[in-house]
């Protein structure tokens, strides 16, 4: 039987829920008839929707509860499918390769409009990988990591203004701008962690776009830089729809390298040392790892992947000014690594996914669609604490094989 204590507060969660949507659901303002129309029916559509879906999480929370105890009595815990897939190589290539088939021939089934939203949501999965390495492998709480990003941008915004450089000479340039970057943001704050960690790392993101919203001479200021060229491909002149396909071939690119590349870290040493660092600083310095480089090197990364999308993103908008690089775009790119999973390589690729092009394909919802967005990532953060996908980590048993023993990976 379902407790009473739990329908008392299910009912309490239905009544704030409609409190907080009131102002959205209920008041509907007609600044031309200058009439205010209240829709009461809403609210109780609210109140009861929201009381039914509380009560539904409980019973689904509870049950899964009791489920994990008894397979726990029983010592039989089975490994998700998910998790199984990820781990063998028989399923995850075949699935990796249609994958990769899909992204290539994606321009080629869907309009321009579509390729410039995808190529949009794989800027951003690369921006969660980069901070991934960061927040989920090392466990640093970065709140500022759109500073990098906006370095990335503004090196090839300003190299062309002054010098002409073009994209792919400033590519690896604004990459390297901003890991330099990470590296002077690592040093002031190696003692930090956790909290303080965060409230630097945000003042350092505020200082950046401070900086270049008012020093005109260095960035124009508000204004921003437009008339920034697009990639070139051997002196070829290409249409809008041609370059935005362009753009997104070398999007891809980047995301493929960045998951070889993330992935390869993660199972080296230098990974090993960031999850040590992640879970335990004082054990993991008794063990001889050297904190200072080991923080200092995972904030280069993170912002070396940051600068190159920060190119891209210059180079596809053709345009860049501070207001593009504010404090939420950070909180986006932080909630991509939280959603999908801490420290996975997988779990980051479908969190980017979901909130970069959830909240594009739910414009039928009109006034409601960020209402809906934000209830459909709160019933996934409960559902699903850990993030859709999380971390398959790399384990090791022992075998024995006519009298010695084997440690298969």
């Amino acid at each position: 039987m379902f407790p009473v204590k739990e329908l008392k507060r299910s009912f309490l969660i239905s009544i704030w829920f409609a409190f907080l949507t009131f102002p959205i659901m209920v008041i509907k303002v007609d600044p031309i008839e200058r009439t205010v129309l209240w829709r009461w029916d809403n609210m109780f559509f609210i109140a009861f929707g929201s009381f039914v879906i509380s009560i539904l999480a409980k019973v689904y929370l509870l049950r899964k509860e009791r489920r994990a105890g008894r397979k726990k009595a029983k010592k039989d815990i089975a490994e998700p499918f998910v998790q199984r897939i990820l781990r063998e190589p028989r399923f995850l290539y075949p699935l990796s390769l249609a994958v990769l088939v899909l992204a290539l021939v994606f321009p080629m089934f869907f309009s321009t409009y579509q390729t410039n939203i995808m190529t949009t949501a794989l800027m951003y999965v690369v921006l969660g990988l980069g901070l991934n390495i960061v927040v989920g492998v090392a466990g640093l709480l970065d709140l500022g990591y759109v500073a990098f990003y906006a370095v990335g941008a503004y090196s090839y915004a300003l190299l062309n203004l002054h010098f002409g450089l073009g994209f792919w000479a400033v590519l690896p340039i604004g990459g390297l701008f901003a890991a330099f970057l990470g590296v002077l943001l690592g040093f002031p704050v190696l003692r930090l962690r956790g909290d303080y960690l965060a409230i630097v790392t945000l003042g350092f993101g505020e200082i950046i776009r401070l900086i270049l919203e008012n020093w005109n001479d260095f960035s124009q200021g508000p204004s921003g830089i437009a008339n920034i060229p697009r990639p070139g491909f051997f002196g070829m002149d290409m249409s809008f729809a041609s370059g935005i396909t362009y753009i997104y071939y070398i999007v891809v690119a980047l995301v493929i390298i960045t998951i070889f590349v993330v992935n390869r870290l993660q199972n080296s040493r230098l990974g090993r040392a960031w999850l040590a660092l992640r879970e335990d600083e004082i054990a993991c310095q008794a063990m001889g790892i050297d904190k200072t480089k080991t923080k200092l090197i995972a904030f280069s990364l993170g912002a070396f992947w940051a600068g190159f999308v920060g190119v891209i993103f210059a180079a596809k908008t053709t345009f860049v000014n501070p207001a593009s690089f504010t404090f939420l775009e950070s909180a986006i790119i932080l909630s991509i690594v939280v959603l999908g999973g801490m420290g996975s390589i997988v779990g980051v690729i479908f969190g980017a996914l979901i909130l970069i092009l959830m909240p594009e394909y739910l414009r039928a919802l009109s006034e409601y669609r960020m209402l809906a967005f934000g209830g459909i990532l709160v019933v996934m953060m409960v559902f699903k604490p850990d993030g859709i996908i999380s971390n398959v980590r790399r384990s090791y048993r022992f075998k024995k094989h006519h009298s010695k023993e084997v440690i298969e990976p």
